[in-house]
């Protein structure tokens, strides 16, 4: 499987420090996790030591212990030392600790996958380990396909949402909110969602009672007159 999504909170323990422990370290920190690195400062990339340095991660100064994984959640190791990468595996399968072995797929129960981040979006494109650069080109073509700002048609699409379950707060509304949504989701561009105002919004919930979704353009015309 790719990265676990449910990773809040979670403590994620890096064991290593150095260039590939600094994006294992990005995707935690992404994922909201609560990140310990393992590694003598000898062996910190300079990311890695600005992070520790800014308190975004804790810091243990030596080589691992198995001690270590007493209070982990999920391990990322990220060393240059086979031996020592498949001794954490196996410790880590001892426990039932979901690990990630840089660079050795058969000792990972997840992997890393390609993510585009704007605001709320994150789209995440994962080869299972077997192509990691091919995951990078693909996430791209992905991200040029979607217009600018999508992060903000997101948040209108959350704040309409929002806005709608006050007008309509019944719970026997749910199956009719769902699917007023839906529509509002697939009949506009996604650009008008970008440019959707909250005035837009009040406009445009003016048309739920009767199941309607207007165009963009229709409901600032309304707006226009009622204003008029």
């Amino acid at each position: 499987m790719s990265f676990p999504p449910q990773s809040k909170s979670k403590h994620v323990l890096v064991v290593g420090g150095g260039e590939v422990a600094a994006g294992r370290i990005l995707h935690a920190l992404n994922a909201d996790a609560r990140v310990t690195v393992v590694s003598p400062t000898s062996g910190l990339n300079p990311e890695v030591s600005y992070r520790i340095a800014e308190n975004q991660v804790t810091h243990i100064d030596r080589t691992f212990e198995p001690s270590d994984l007493d209070n982990a959640d999920m391990v990322l190791c990220a060393i240059d030392d086979p031996e020592a990468s498949t001794q954490v595996w196996k410790l880590c399968k001892e426990r039932r600790i979901p690990a990630n072995i840089a660079d050795v797929p058969p000792e990972c129960d997840f992997y890393f996958g390609s993510i585009h981040r704007d605001g709320p979006l994150q789209v995440m494109v994962s080869t299972n380990g077997n192509g990691p650069r091919l995951a990078a080109i693909v996430r791209r073509k992905i991200a040029d396909a979607l217009p600018e700002n999508m992060g903000a048609a997101i948040e209108n699409v959350g704040s309409l949402r929002k806005m709608l379950r006050a007008v309509a707060p019944d719970a026997k509304e749910g199956a009719k909110r769902m699917k007023w949504m839906s529509a509002v989701c697939e009949e506009w561009e996604l650009d008008d969602l970008v440019k959707m105002t909250e005035e837009d919004m009040v406009a445009l919930l003016t048309h739920y009672a009767a199941g309607d979704v207007p165009p963009l353009e229709q409901v600032r015309l309304e707006r226009m007159k009622i204003n008029e």
